[in-house]
């Protein structure tokens, strides 16, 4: 894959349409990739940082400025042999000082130290100025920090654009960067990973042959029903549509044994996780409007499924970019609907869609309708931006690390999520199982949405998951 200049003696590449989309869609507020980790050992910022290096090293594109060109109007990745990040460091009392402001904060009494540093990285947007004269030199796309907690505790936070990290590539990226820092201290061989060497293509150049084929006329029909049904959409009550808008999150999780029954319920029905929490939070959400007399309303949920298995080539999980793709639905609620039958209808939609390689054929069509909301937010609902009630992935993140983790680095807890306040839905589910325990990190856009609004959606779809689990719990063999 042969790099071309693009910025002086420079190399790289232009984005790909996808990675288009998100440039466009990260100086509003949506795709700031955070990965917050909480440790108990103290961290050096000198390994973390030549640990983070060496990742540069092996994968270019973490090496890489995001480069907007005034002339064109199009967004380049470039390279430099040097990788330029730079561990920021906050001592305990500069941490405890932003603690102090974020805490003064309407409604984060109740939230930890960890947590608020977590949304508070989640709304540093060092994008958002990109196409500014003094960005002329591009802008990094990958930046790391440490702060230092009271009661021996520290933050480590990874901060990208969303252009170059989705979820699988900050997964490998936490992996891959515990397994550094164990070589560099002595705890283990190094580890021997393929080397990028230069910027890989974007997802579009790996579409196998006659997947994302349309005919032209089918091509504007899609996009006239796109258009139409989304003035036809219910969106979640607003609460402000005025104030400037920011990044909040809400966690939910269930025990091992809930987890496990979930789960269980989930397989024997023939359908993924993503399904069940679709109909919980549609059914929390429906219920929260309280509509009267059954009238029916229309939901729309994106549901994002990674590409790299079926590409060509197949790309594997170390492959870093951006690689997933959306399948968008809408679905009709009433009122009364049972979890598990909206589940299962949730799931079909998409896995229909998915069969009839819609996540290909539609991308283009998709990318475009972001774009144009992006500019022209009148739109939108209330010129809310809001483009689906609900974000969720086809398939969770497994962790099955977390004790070798703590051994290496103190690991007690992380949360990795996206910016959803430009562009985006009324909530974003990023759901993982670690020890065989859901966690889900729910983000929002704030005060589009309040917390305690969050905070009792999700208390109800925890009630609804864990119920409807334990009424259909499947018996042991």
């Amino acid at each position: 894959m042969p790099q071309n200049s693009v910025h002086g003696s420079s190399t790289g590449r232009a984005v790909g349409g996808t990675e288009n989309s998100w440039c466009r869609a990260v100086p509003g507020g949506t795709g700031v990739v955070t990965v917050a980790l909480l440790l108990s050992k103290p961290p050096e910022a000198s390994v973390l940082q030549s640990a983070l290096h060496t990742l540069q090293n092996r994968h270019a594109l973490l090496g890489s400025k995001l480069h907007y060109g005034t002339t064109t109007n199009t967004f380049s990745f470039i390279t430099s042999p040097i990788p330029p990040l730079q561990v920021k460091s906050f001592n305990l009392s500069s941490t405890c000082q932003l603690l102090q402001s974020l805490v003064s904060s309407p409604n984060t009494h109740s939230v930890s130290p960890f947590h608020l540093i977590l949304e508070h990285e989640l709304n540093q947007n060092p994008w958002c100025n990109l196409k500014s004269p003094s960005y002329d030199d591009g802008t990094d796309v990958f930046f790391a920090s440490i702060y230092t907690l009271p009661d021996a505790k520290w933050v480590v936070v990874l901060r990208l654009h969303t252009a170059v990290c989705d979820r699988t590539t900050a997964v490998s990226l936490l992996r891959e960067l515990i397994g550094v820092v164990r070589e560099k201290e002595g705890g283990g061989r190094e580890e021997k990973m393929r080397n990028d060497g230069e910027v890989s293509l974007g997802i579009e150049d790996f579409i196998p042959s006659g997947k994302a084929k349309k005919a032209l006329w089918v091509r504007g029909v899609d996009m006239l029903s796109y258009s139409v049904n989304s003035l036809q959409l219910t969106n979640l009550k607003f609460k402000d549509v005025k104030s400037p808008r920011s990044s909040e999150v809400v966690r939910l999780q269930l025990n091992q044994d809930d987890t496990e029954s979930l789960l269980a319920v989930c397989s024997a029905k023939g359908i993924k996780l993503c399904g069940a929490l679709v109909a919980a939070a549609l059914i929390a959400g429906h219920s929260s409007k309280r509509p009267a007399d059954h009238h029916k309303e229309k939901y729309a949920v994106v549901t994002l499924t990674d590409c790299r298995p079926i590409l060509d080539p197949p790309l594997s999980t170390h492959h870093f970019g951006f690689y997933h793709s959306a399948i968008l639905n809408t679905l009709s609620m009433k009122g009364g609907e049972k979890l598990w039958e909206l589940a299962r209808r949730s799931y079909m939609a998409f896995a229909n869609s998915k069969n009839c390689n819609k996540h290909f054929s539609d991308m283009a069509d998709l990318n475009f309708l972001m774009r144009k909301a992006i500019e022209n937010p009148g739109l939108t609902s209330a010129s809310s931006l809001r483009t689906s009630f609900l974000t969720v992935f086809e398939d969770p993140v497994i962790e099955t690390n977390d004790e070798i983790y703590r051994e290496i680095v103190g690991l007690e807890d992380y949360i990795g999520c996206a910016s959803v306040h430009g562009i985006g839905p009324s909530i974003a589910i990023f759901d993982t199982i670690r020890g065989g325990m859901l966690d889900c990190a729910c983000v929002y856009p704030s005060p589009l949405h309040s917390r305690e609004q969050m905070e009792e959606l999700l208390h109800n779809m925890k009630r609804l998951l864990v119920d409807a689990a334990a009424h259909n719990r499947v018996p042991n063999e």
